[in-house]
């Protein structure tokens, strides 16, 4: 039976509808973000099915990091460029936004030069904080102008990575080739100290009660706990290889963080800091996110191009999700 042309728009607009109240109710739920890097663009998975709904064009040589916005709507991709850290390669010069419910790009914020932007970082007080490697400082951003709004230096090159205190006081970052951390004041905008730790670290994160800074010593498989209280490295956790990008569990509990070498997720204590257990994953584990809920933690393995889901219950890979050439940094987008 042939449609009338009235029926077909119905139809038409009925679906419009459904594809909508879809997006709407997905976006209610959550998204888990994945920065694809082999392919230059940001997978958008619904984590409830554990599908990628959509895969956005970075418009860039390659973002490495992801955050969303604290209402769940925007995510901030900083371009970094082709390189690693610390060697030579393109210096990406802005952050692309991504519309999260519409799929695609909206917005971008550019620097005058290269900057290798890589870390962004949302405080409590609504601001996007951005480590800007060759400029050796944090960039401010305004999220809602899109205007960069000031800097904080960090005191050393190579800052890579960056933790936020809960408090929104307090600044850390990782510092690879010098193998240091700064300590920054947020609302003064300067640095306090700078920590010496190794002679090479990687990532950084902070407890969930701002008592502990930890960073992997890239020389040796130890996990470095720093005091804030004292602006020191208090111990040392020892790791079944080098560590490299980890979360805390929302309870304050436990840390895990990525081997890449040895294809496993260590378990830390943070009541004894201690290692607990491992647990395998696929391979070049790299960075960690853990769910809001703390029921599930989600593993970027770049070099098995998927994000292995961990069971915090059990402590097993419960399932695994196929997300693009070089899955990379990860975030969490809030449910409406």
């Amino acid at each position: 039976m042939r449609l009338s042309p009235s029926c077909t728009l119905f139809l038409c607009a009925l679906a419009a509808c459904g594809v909508a109240a879809s997006s709407a109710s997905l976006l209610a739920q959550g998204l888990l973000l994945v920065d694809q890097k082999g392919e230059y663009s940001l997978a958008i998975v619904d984590p409830a099915s554990g599908k990628v709904l959509a895969s956005v064009a970075e418009n860039g040589v390659t973002g490495h990091e992801v955050a969303a916005s604290p209402d769940g709507r925007l995510a901030f991709v900083p371009i970094y460029g082709n390189s690693g850290v610390g060697a030579p390669g393109t210096d990406g010069a802005n952050i692309v936004v991504v519309d999260l419910a519409a799929r695609k790009l909206v917005g971008n914020i550019a620097f005058t030069h290269g900057v290798r932007p890589h870390c962004a970082v949302f405080g409590p007080d609504g601001l996007l904080y951005v480590t800007t490697e060759i400029d050796q400082t944090i960039t401010v951003i305004d999220p809602k102008t899109l205007a960069i709004v000031g800097a904080i230096p960090t005191g050393q090159p190579q800052s890579h990575m960056l933790a936020i205190a809960h408090n929104g006081l307090r600044g850390y970052t990782a510092n690879v080739g010098p193998g240091t951390v700064s300590v920054l004041d947020l609302k003064a905008r300067k640095t306090l100290a700078v920590i010496p730790v190794s002679g090479n670290v990687q990532r950084i994160a902070i407890s969930t009660n701002d008592k502990w800074v930890f960073t992997s010593d890239e020389t040796r498989p130890r996990l470095a706990v720093i005091s804030t209280a004292s602006n020191k490295v208090e111990s040392w956790v020892g790791l079944s290889g080098l560590g490299y990008g980890g979360a805390v569990t929302p309870n304050g509990r436990w840390f895990l963080i990525a081997i890449p070498d040895a294809n496993k997720v260590d378990v830390i204590d943070l009541t004894t800091m201690k290692l607990a257990k491992s647990i395998s994953v696929a391979a070049s584990p790299q960075e960690v996110l853990v769910s809001p809920d703390g029921k599930k933690a989600y593993v970027s393995c770049a070099k098995a191009n998927q994000v292995d889901e961990i069971d915090l219950g059990a402590w097993k890979v419960s399932r695994s999700i196929a997300t693009g050439k070089g899955t990379d940094g990860l975030g969490w987008a809030k449910g409406e």
